[in-house]
């Protein structure tokens, strides 16, 4: 089979996936599709969202779809980085029992973990965990454990100010997207989602998808196919690069936004590594088009989920980073020729 086919039959796989999330959690088609996205493209999520719109339940369904281990952990004030790589207690014949932790536990089993309220986890935490990103492996017990299929997905107390520790710009950086998860807005969702059982039993609910879709293990190597094979126009690769360098200077483009001094809105723009994980998104958008080619369009659809996390803004400005950010993107489409 040559690789236009298995493209082409994997691309049937992974719609076939996200139609099944979309029957599980309804209302979330954008962020079904960014993540569908960043897991064909091996990165991983920041998700934001209040309490209760069902992040957890959207992960645990595409765990369940990929046929990998889903693992989970809370953040909080007192966790310590062991706590990621394993658990002691004393039994009841009073000897101490060593168990491992949930980021090593399933180990190459693992598709999914999900780190809730990240920055509820004081920094040291939050460092172990960047390295298991960036290494996909921890040491413990006196060896190396390995999840080379794993995707990271954390989200952040948005609520609760107290006894929280705010991400680092390097560590946002490591995430390829931040996706907004909110209730939706479409009044037979509401109230399919509030009054009808189906909805209420998250185990139930999710027992309906049956056989994993995709393979997890498939996906490392699915991934360097759709990067290798799906083009970039040089036309698109210069609209990419302004794009670039307006997210350090902005007031060159003359961009403007109300009630903001533009000239000092922006800290540091997108990274290197900010820009190209950007692209390798678009280039999986392109694919679930069923293009060998990437269009603006699909730059447009990653461009928010890919840099309002990696935009810093000047503290005059950063509380307001919810309001500002989807201006600015917005501004920078708006001011910058689309080839």
């Amino acid at each position: 089979m040559s690789d236009k086919q298995q493209l082409a039959t994997a691309r049937e796989h992974a719609l076939a996936l996200e139609k099944v999330v979309n029957n599980v959690v309804i209302g979330q088609q954008q962020a079904i599709r960014l993540i569908l996205i960043a897991l064909h493209a091996r990165g991983h999520v920041l998700l934001e969202g209040g309490v209760g719109v069902g992040k957890t339940t959207l992960l645990r369904a595409f765990s369940k779809a990929l046929g990998g281990a889903f693992g989970r952990i809370e953040g909080s004030v007192d966790l310590m980085p062991n706590d990621l790589l394993y658990s002691a207690w004393v039994n009841a014949d009073g000897k101490p029992v060593i168990e491992p932790g949930p980021l090593i536990a399933k180990g190459e089993e693992t598709a999914v973990f999900f780190f809730n309220e990240i920055n509820r986890a004081r920094p040291q935490v939050q460092s172990l965990l960047l390295r298991a990103m960036a290494e996909r492996s921890a040491e413990a017990f006196g060896k190396e454990y390995r999840f080379p299929h794993m995707i990271v997905f954390a989200d952040r107390n948005a609520v609760e100010k107290e006894e929280t520790f705010e991400l680092s710009a390097a560590a946002r950086d490591r995430f390829l997207f931040e996706i907004n998860i909110s209730r939706p807005l479409e009044d037979e969702q509401r109230r399919k989602l509030i009054f009808d059982p189906a909805f209420h039993d998250v185990d139930e609910l999710l027992s309906s998808i049956g056989a994993p879709l995709l393979n997890y293990r498939d996906l490392n190597a699915l991934d360097r196919d759709i990067q290798n094979n799906i083009y970039v126009s040089p036309e698109i690769e210069n609209y990419v690069v302004r794009l670039w360098d307006a997210s350090w200077e902005p007031h060159k483009l003359g961009i403007t936004l109300p009630d903001v001094y533009v000239e000092d809105l922006v800290v540091a723009g997108a990274s290197v590594r900010g820009m190209s994980a950007m692209v390798r998104a678009a280039k999986v958008c392109a694919w679930l088009e069923g293009r060998d080619h990437v269009l603006p369009d699909d730059i447009h659809f990653v461009l928010l989920p890919s840099l309002t996390h990696r935009i810093f803004l000047s503290p005059v400005y950063d509380g307001r980073r919810e309001q500002l950010m989807p201006q600015f993107v917005q501004a920078l489409r708006d001011h910058i020729a689309t080839p």
